[in-house]
């Protein structure tokens, strides 16, 4: 695992044993983001990384860990080497963990401006709305939120009745992770209505949410999510897996997405789950019954 010295602006490597605190960012990534090759150049003061908005961003990671007294913080732009294939396979594999494991984790929301009316700019926020934020959101015991000026907004816990309405994650959820107390069904709901740039990457992005691990393969497109709920199913005896409902003409007992679990938030791992069938024009796996 690489971190950035958050005065020196140098990668470090550590092992799992020797890892030190760290904070560590979630952001939605933008144009020009600074890559790991890039922060490796950042020592000749000519580097043109100094003009990308990525460095603004990093720049503002650190003095906000430095202020809070970490020497290392983690950021998903520029501390993975995203051309070594099985450096970015860990990554992807042992990101929920590495969040999980987070001092402290800042989500910078940079399409919250000052000046806005902090509760609702927040709810609309961009950073809401995308596939790695899910588990960003969720695997850090403390989230703390910052608007594009690095001013604070609150934190996880504080903000939990906003978050909730907003993603429709409960309260629960965000104030203490205890992954076996949730369907799968109920954690794919969470998961409906974001999107990543990749198809791909609505699965890969859900590895750690479920505890498991898988190769990526893009170019896969839709069957990483097929391979992410077989996944699963060795892990799993939660039949919540086939309460999902889709449009079309999808064939087979396995969604095609998340968004076809959009209804499944209120579904329990311990609720009984029958096939029954539905409606002409909607294809239906399993429907829960509510006794």
């Amino acid at each position: 695992m690489w971190l950035l010295d958050t005065r020196a602006f140098v990668l470090c490597p550590f092992s799992d044993d020797d890892l030190p605190s760290y904070a560590i960012l979630s952001h939605t990534w933008g144009e020009a983001e600074v890559a790991f090759q890039d922060v490796h150049k950042l020592r000749d003061e000519t580097y043109a990384s100094e003009e990308k908005a990525g460095y603004a961003k990093i720049k503002g990671c650190c003095a906000q860990a430095v202020k809070d007294g970490f020497e290392y913080a983690w950021i998903d732009t520029c501390c993975i080497d995203k051309s070594n294939s099985s450096e970015l396979l860990e990554a992807i594999n042992s990101m929920f963990k590495w969040y999980r494991n987070a001092a402290e984790c800042y989500a910078y929301l940079e399409d919250v401006k000052p000046g806005d009316d902090p509760l609702p700019a927040f709810s609309k926020s961009r950073w809401f709305s995308r596939g790695w934020t899910l588990q960003e959101l969720i695997a850090p015991r403390t989230v703390r939120f910052f608007n594009c000026d690095w001013l604070e907004i609150g934190t996880k816990k504080h903000l939990s009745s906003t978050i909730k309405s907003c993603t429709g994650i409960p309260s629960t959820v965000l104030e203490d992770w205890s992954p076996a107390r949730y369907s799968v069904a109920q954690k794919m709901s969470w998961a409906a209505n974001r999107k990543t740039t990749r198809s791909e990457d609505m699965a890969y992005s859900l590895i750690g949410l479920f505890g498991v691990s898988m190769p990526m393969v893009y170019g896969e497109g839709e069957k990483a999510f097929i391979r992410l709920q077989l996944e699963i199913m060795k892990t799993s005896t939660d039949h919540s897996l086939f309460a999902w409902k889709g449009e079309g003409d999808f064939k087979g007992p396995l969604a095609k997405s998340p968004k076809d679990f959009e209804e499944c938030g209120l579904i329990s791992s311990g609720q009984l789950i029958f096939g029954r069938p539905e409606a002409p024009g909607k294809m239906v796996a399993w429907s829960s019954l509510p006794f």
